[in-house]
């Protein structure tokens, strides 16, 4: 999990934290420590552990967490088929993004690409990821659904662990919305194009 993450903004507001309600306490660790899925009762152990100090409970979870290493993972292209192609509104079309295990270790079962923040475009909200030696590069796709309203739209996606750490490379959705929109069209066209050449192959 990334501290770039966090709201920069809950962090600048510590010296103005001076609630001593511990359900409180416990409310704010787990927002300012949304990306690692924290739950109440884990909340409440660093807090205690730390005299209800939550800048302290903060970085104790840090440390707690340094220990086991993430996984490394960086966006090596944005490989969609029309990519640059505006979308129709209310349309299914497909992202596809390369990406490769930078580190030393291979990947471990139960990876996801998870949508974290921005447009909604439809019902996908993560896809899950295979697992990948080190150096080895996979091509991840999710479908959306392109919103109803015209004009630009972007959402925000990561890498994320079982246990709910973020990891690697920002992936970002940028589409833009237009009555003209063609690249549906493409994606159907090209996956039409490349079954008949499979069928050629195959007879």
């Amino acid at each position: 999990m990334d501290v770039d993450d966090f709201d920069q903004h809950l962090l600048q507001q510590f010296s103005c934290m001076g609630t001593t309600d511990k359900d409180d306490l416990v409310k704010q660790l787990q927002r300012l420590l949304a990306g690692s899925q924290l739950n109440e009762a884990t909340a409440t152990f660093f807090l205690d552990m730390n005299n209800w100090n939550l800048q302290a409970a903060i970085c104790s979870y840090f440390d707690f967490e340094s220990p086991f290493k993430l996984p490394s993972m960086s966006l090596i292209c944005d490989s969609t088929i029309g990519e640059g192609e505006s979308v129709s509104p209310n349309t299914k079309f497909q992202k596809s993004w390369k990406v490769q295990n930078s580190g030393n270790e291979s990947w471990p079962e139960g990876l996801c690409l998870q949508y974290t923040s921005g447009a909604v475009m439809g019902d996908c909200t993560k896809v899950d990821v295979p697992t990948l030696r080190p150096k080895e590069i996979t091509e991840i796709s999710v479908t959306l659904t392109s919103p109803n309203e015209l004009g630009v739209f972007q959402s925000k996606w990561r890498m994320m662990t079982p246990s709910g750490s973020y990891f690697g490379d920002v992936i970002w959705v940028i589409i833009t919305v237009s009555e003209t929109g063609t690249l549906a069209v493409t994606q159907q066209l090209h996956q039409l194009s490349t079954s008949q050449s499979n069928d050629v192959q195959m007879s």
